[in-house]
């Protein structure tokens, strides 16, 4: 489903080089729930962003279900962002003066939703969620716990194959991390979807994912089969 081969970035710093990736491989097949590990600087979050589409490679291919990203134009490239993956970040990046329902609304219009048929969509994630009675409260209403299932509910507004997370519970609690990371393990199995999700917390990895890779200075550094 993913694959990236031989993939380095690299960025100009002031007078020298940084390589932020340093020739990675790695594939992921569909229905997986893989956790990316690693100090800070070991380039977990580059690797999700050139999976993403927010950023593409110096050297090397990244592949989506066997066709490789780089021939694809703004538009496809947009509308690969739009329908292919869903991401979600420690931040939520949720709009503060929408409630539940627009902020999830307001993705499956840029998907091409109109009318009745978005909000019944719209409704019909949040519920999916466990949040179809919070759908009119705003942000500064819920908790870090609900706010980040608004987040997952718009990721998957326009029904992606991917979604790539980038540290999730990194502003939650033991227990709603935990509660977090069921939601979207029964996703998985589900659904088959395929997750790629940063994260610092060994035990969420050990007990959610399929499989957790280890990075430290731009390159992979090992890997372990889960459970």
């Amino acid at each position: 489903m993913l694959e990236a081969r031989e993939v380095s970035k690299i960025y100009q710093m002031g007078g020298g080089v940084v390589a932020a990736l340093d020739r990675v491989s790695l594939s992921i097949k569909e229905g997986e729930f893989v956790a990316l590990q690693g100090t800070s600087g070991s380039g977990k979050s580059t690797l999700l962003n050139l999976f993403g589409g927010l950023d593409s490679p110096t050297h090397g291919d990244v592949m989506f279900d066997g066709r490789s990203l780089a021939p694809l134009s703004k538009k496809e490239m947009a509308r690969y962002r739009r329908a292919s993956v869903g991401m979600i970040f420690q931040n939520f990046n949720l709009i503060q003066t929408m409630t539940a329902e627009e902020n999830v609304s307001l993705a499956l219009a840029f998907g091409g939703w109109r009318g009745r048929e978005r909000t019944r969509r719209a409704r019909e994630l949040l519920m999916r969620v466990g949040l179809g009675e919070r759908a009119m409260h705003r942000p500064a209403e819920l908790s870090g716990g609900e706010q980040q299932r608004v987040a997952i509910a718009r990721a998957l507004a326009n029904r992606p194959r991917v979604l790539l997370a980038d540290e999730p519970t990194g502003n939650l609690d033991s227990t709603r991390a935990g509660e977090l990371l069921s939601l979207l393990r029964e996703m998985v199995t589900r659904d088959d979807l395929t997750i790629l999700m940063v994260t610092h917390d060994d035990q969420l990895a050990a007990r959610f994912s399929d499989r957790t890779i280890h990075m430290k200075d731009g390159r992979i550094e090992g890997m372990r089969d889960e459970g």
